[in-house]
């Protein structure tokens, strides 16, 4: 059991983590990568305080720099679920689970929408998992939605398992091995079902499944805590950065404009620190 639990790999993440470490707290750490693709692109950043003219490469380091000489590593992975658990909270991650008392979201922001149906669909034939739902679907006909390359592995598993694969890869040469793999090169537009998923509409055709699997490495909001209250896409918080439930707190991009990364740092500061604050109510 952990105190804090963060989500994200950004500068809201690393400024949650170092606060965290700095006051003495038990944590864990969680991010998709060593440290946001979205920092390590930047051409050049201009208003980070006392590192002007940095690129962001350069603010990649300085972040991971920072962190390991605290003695701070993230863990690689890819939480799905955020769900109460007796006054604490469990993260799911794949077939993993973690618990703690309270978690700071540093999602960012998700540039893919979700699919029409996908959140009210989801465990009732939508899934995030391979591992975790694959054997559900063995001999079945199934759908998989990846926006990543790092997961062929997991489509050529649920291939293995499947009677037949339709496949949509969101990136360039893709290299799936597998002969009961149909790839469909057009982003599904709505998932189809009432009590269950029975389709998959990729707009000028529908391919009947049995299950779709989402292989991606964010999530929005409401996805990923089921009652988390957004507005136009955003997490809604104070300026503890507490949201509406009672011991989860938000940082950085995914609480709003502006998508800049000293106002991130700044929120994952705050957020640690309240996180800290409620802890020590309990």
């Amino acid at each position: 059991m952990y105190d804090l639990a963060i989500i994200g790999g950004g500068p809201a993440g690393v400024s949650a983590a170092i606060n965290a470490g700095i006051l003495n707290k038990s944590f864990i750490w969680f991010s998709s990568g060593e440290s946001s693709k979205k920092v390590e692109r930047a051409e050049l950043i201009k208003n980070y305080p006392a590192l002007p003219d940095i690129t962001g490469k350069d603010l990649a380091n300085a972040f991971k720099n920072h962190t390991k000489s605290l003695g701070i590593e993230p863990v690689n992975e890819i939480i799905t679920g955020v769900y109460p658990l007796g006054g604490n909270f469990l993260l799911l991650a794949g077939n993993k689970e973690f618990e703690a008392k309270s978690v700071i979201l540093c999602l960012g922001v998700e540039t893919q929408k979700p699919v029409d149906g996908e959140e009210r669909l989801l465990g009732r034939g939508v899934s995030y998992c391979a591992t975790c739902d694959g054997f559900l679907y063995k001999g079945k006909k199934i759908a998989v939605y990846c926006t990543d390359r790092r997961f062929e592995s997991e489509i050529e598993f649920l291939c293995s398992v499947a009677d037949k694969a339709f496949v949509t890869p969101l990136y360039k040469n893709s290299e799936i091995k597998a002969d009961n793999a149909e790839i469909i090169l057009k982003t599904p537009v709505k998932f189809v079902g009432e009590e269950r998923l029975t389709a998959v509409d990729y707009g000028n055709k529908q391919v009947e499944v049995d299950g779709v699997f989402i292989l991606k490495s964010a999530f929005s909001p409401t996805t990923l805590v089921h009652g988390l209250k957004v507005e136009d896409g955003h997490v809604l918080v104070n300026r503890k950065m507490e949201t509406n439930i009672k011991g989860i707190f938000a940082a950085g991009d995914c609480t709003g404009r502006p998508y800049q990364y000293i106002k991130a740092a700044g929120e994952g500061n705050v957020a640690a620190h309240s996180a800290i604050e409620y802890l020590s109510t309990l």
